[in-house]
């Protein structure tokens, strides 16, 4: 929590010091001596304290204070990620990482995790695809449970062979009930088109019709995957291709793609603000209500 105008606490030592000092004179109308009737006021009486706590919580209610969401989940002018991973057979073959014998989709989909992740702002999605395709997270602003639900995805879920159209096709899917105004498929995949009953071409046209851009990252050795169908499927959709033939690569592809989509609310930080000022604000009136209260029988 923060104070929107925190500069008004300089006014709590005046005001403590003027309750102090400042004190009333009465006007006595009945009885000429009546002050010496009143009861005597120590700086350190209860009723002292009451008041100085009184100033206290006026102070801090104009004082504004504020909780800043960044994370606004009611925010919907983010960009929309969906990325269609290729989860056929042969992206269980290891030696992308010389280093590690992890296979090609678990460096894929470990990499993928913290893009989905480091989206502040931005909802994302997950599209897998092998013989066929299937939504395996919708578009969603949990991008938390979307990177946990990706450790569950293993290579060939979804058949052996790599069915490139379905699986944009069914990226385009995945963004039916986007609200977006930006909305942006990543296709990662390590082979050549060779199975589905949809076309790249067709896939392609699907979802430049619905006004979504294409990423293509060929992941594996040089001549693994088909070059120009990617650079095709990128240029006619209004995105970029993008090769990666080790994961340092790989991690810097994902890294470009978030520097050319980076959202407006990133950006800008066009923030959700919470504001509390009438918790402290109904308390010193309260406050002040009880010791007029008090006064008054006195």
């Amino acid at each position: 929590m923060s104070f929107e105008f925190p500069w008004l606490f300089l006014l709590l030592p005046p005001l403590w010091y003027c309750l102090y000092r400042c004190r009333e004179r009465l006007s006595p109308r009945y009885f000429v001596h009546l002050e010496f009737f009143a009861v005597r006021r120590g700086w350190f009486k209860w009723l002292w304290l009451l008041r100085y706590f009184a100033v206290l919580l006026l102070v801090t209610a104009i004082a504004s204070p504020v909780t800043v969401d960044k994370d606004d989940p009611l925010n919907r002018q983010g960009v929309d990620v969906v990325l269609a991973l290729d989860a056929s057979g042969s992206m269980g073959a290891s030696g992308f990482d010389p280093q590690s014998r992890e296979s090609r989709f678990d460096i894929a989909r470990k990499i993928a995790k913290h893009f989905i992740v480091d989206r502040i702002g931005d909802n994302a999605g997950v599209v897998i695809f092998g013989d066929f395709a299937f939504i395996a997270s919708p578009v969603t602003y949990e991008k938390n449970v979307v990177a946990e639900m990706m450790d569950y995805l293993v290579y060939g879920m979804a058949g052996q062979n790599t069915a490139i159209g379905e699986g944009i096709a069914m990226g385009v899917r995945a963004f039916e009930d986007s609200q977006a105004t930006s909305k942006v498929l990543i296709l990662l995949t390590d082979g050549e088109h060779n199975s589905g009953r949809v076309s790249p071409k067709e896939a392609t046209a699907l979802a430049v019709k619905h006004g979504i851009r294409i990423y293509t990252v060929g992941m594996g050795r040089e001549g693994e995957f088909d070059e120009a169908m990617l650079r095709r499927i990128a240029d006619e959709s209004g995105g970029a291709f993008f090769a990666a033939y080790d994961p340092e690569a790989l991690t810097a592809v994902y890294e470009a793609i978030d520097g050319l989509e980076r959202s407006r609310i990133k950006s800008e930080r066009i923030l959700r603000k919470e504001y509390y000022y009438t918790w402290p604000l109904a308390m010193g009136v309260l406050l002040l209500f009880y010791l007029w209260r008090r006064e008054a029988l006195a």
